[in-house]
């Protein structure tokens, strides 16, 4: 049911959203190092790797610059529209290609690098390889604004490694384990508001059993 949905939509999106696009292409076109799309190899369901494809937001070659895969809220290495485009998720429509050709959902687990899916268990390995990776899931929800919490700390690696990480570990294994329809439409409904307002605390209310934080985030997830 949950595929269906995800192959009706994301054809409904492309038909709806293309054409918004193409002042998008152009200006990218237009500025930056002039490419419209990334590409970057990610971990997907079966522990497969596939090319996630976004919107062109930062450096071609900033993995290997200073602050690798984390990305700060004014990071130097953010082209001319990509501070707006990763502020409104708008970076990650692209996706919608990998949605429709069976490589993500519209829901489930970020797709990871595999610097960073390297750091799961195997536990927590073997219940995200059930899934396929998504668009949006209830740790982008949770952790909506990731950037400014590692922004904020003093060691960011630190910091992202090991109290996030297996945070959203958990996280992650809580959707796989609660799949269904209803927590698939609650959690669009959420990365909706959390768009409009990172703010929106409504996903507390609508998940009350997810697994418990760890004292060091309480004060950054409000």
């Amino acid at each position: 049911m949950i595929r269906f949905m995800d192959i009706v939509f994301s054809g409904i999106a492309i038909i709806i959203l293309f054409p918004f696009m193409i002042p998008l292409m152009i200006g990218l076109k237009l500025t930056g190092e002039h490419d419209i799309f990334y590409t970057q190899i990610r971990i997907g369901k079966n522990g497969k790797p596939f090319k996630v494809l976004k919107f062109a937001t930062m450096l071609k070659d900033s993995p290997n610059l200073p602050g690798g895969l984390i990305t700060a809220p004014n990071d130097p290495r953010l082209l001319p529209m990509g501070k707006f485009l990763r502020k409104t998720k708008i970076n990650e429509l692209p996706q919608i290609l990998n949605i429709l050709i069976g490589q993500m959902s519209i829901v489930g687990y970020r797709p990871f690098a595999k610097k960073h899916y390297d750091l799961y268990s195997t536990e927590i390995k073997q219940y995200i390889n059930t899934a396929r990776p998504g668009l949006t899931g209830i740790g982008s929800i949770v952790f909506r604004n990731e950037e400014e919490i590692l922004h904020s700390v003093p060691d960011r690696h630190f910091f992202h490694d090991k109290i996030i990480t297996p945070y959203k570990g958990k996280l992650e294994c809580w959707y796989v384990k609660n799949q269904n329809v209803k927590n698939y439409f609650f959690i669009i409904f959420c990365t909706i508001l959390v768009i409009i307002n990172t703010r929106n605390i409504f996903w507390q209310r609508l998940f009350k059993e997810l697994p418990e934080m760890p004292p060091e985030l309480k004060s950054y997830i409000v």
